[in-house]
């Protein structure tokens, strides 16, 4: 494990080539600004499929420290962690293996449901068998394995037709998950380090929170703290700090759960949450009292690499 001696020079990584780019660019300028506001010399690099290129713009740059602000598959789901981890630059967020795991739901699931955080129940089925009609009983919803977002996530209703599948560019062979519907309130939870920092309800006019209602401007209202009793209040935090844990975060990341009555089920943990206007980790983090800049810069500081 390396971690940087003195922090002078970040390499802010972003934009890349997922379907989240335009958002990881509104990421990686608001952490930019805000280590500039901190004294730091920045270097924005926006990665894109040369990899040659990549390591080339990162070595010139020399940094002590590569914020990752890419969201979507290449850039949280272990490929630039690997990437870095070669080079022996420190980077913000999880390390390789974790942000695998997070990345890729069924197994996010599974180690969720080893360590004791309750889920929904899931099955894995081929494109050709959920276009080919219901893989389980209705309401249910189909989502590709490593998509963020809820990139590509469809819900099956009652009395509705299935969604097409076409615009989430797979074939028939390739593999989806479908999981039961969890009726309730959507709730989340950003973790630091060892410590959840509150807790956060979403509504949306949406019906869901899909990726407009995440990144629109109104597209969804943030409740902070949660209107909840105590012990739901507080079972929400041990749940994704739990979760953060079974799966080996680090740095900061975000948890998503449902509320069915009284019964959370865990959705997904975000290891690279998004830092837009309209993003709930900086929210939740100026609600105990940390702002913007400190938040970026708390990142920076607890970066390091698996060299």
């Amino acid at each position: 494990m390396k971690r940087p001696a003195k922090i002078r020079h970040v390499a802010v990584l972003y934009g890349g080539f997922s379907k989240e780019r335009e958002i990881s660019l509104v990421s990686g300028n608001a952490a930019a600004r805000a280590l500039e506001a901190k004294g730091l010399t920045v270097t924005k690099i926006d990665v894109m499929r040369d990899v040659g290129a990549l390591a080339n713009a990162i070595t010139a740059a020399a940094p002590d420290v590569a914020f990752n602000a890419l969201h979507g598959r290449f850039g949280e789901d272990g490929c630039i962690q690997g990437l870095l981890d070669m080079m022996a630059v420190p980077y913000t967020h999880s390390g390789q293996l974790a942000s695998a795991m997070a990345m890729d739901k069924p197994t996010a699931k599974r180690t969720f449901a080893a360590a004791g955080v309750p889920v929904a129940e899931e099955k894995i089925v081929t494109v050709a068998e959920a276009e080919r009609g219901d893989v389980m009983d209705r309401p249910y919803v189909l989502k590709p394995f490593n998509e963020g977002s809820s990139v590509g996530v469809k819900i099956v209703q009652a009395g509705s037709n299935r969604p097409p599948l076409d615009d989430l560019g797979l074939g028939p062979d390739d593999l989806i998950m479908a999981e039961r519907f969890i009726p309730g309130r959507e709730v989340t939870v950003a973790v630091m380090g060892d410590k959840a920092l509150a807790v956060t309800e979403i509504t949306t006019a949406r019906g869901f929170y899909d990726y407009e209602a995440k990144y629109a401007a109104g597209g969804s209202k943030h409740v902070l703290p949660a209107q909840l009793p105590k012990h739901l209040y507080d079972e929400a935090m041990e749940l994704s700090l739990t979760a953060h844990r079974a799966l080996g975060c680090r740095g900061v990341s975000r948890a998503d759960l449902r509320l069915d009555g009284e019964d959370f089920f865990m959705l997904e943990v975000n290891t690279q949450p998004g830092l837009t206007p309209t993003s709930l980790v900086p929210e939740q983090a100026a609600y105990i009292g940390m702002s913007f800049e400190d938040l970026v810069f708390w990142m920076v500081e607890h970066a390091q690499c698996d060299a």
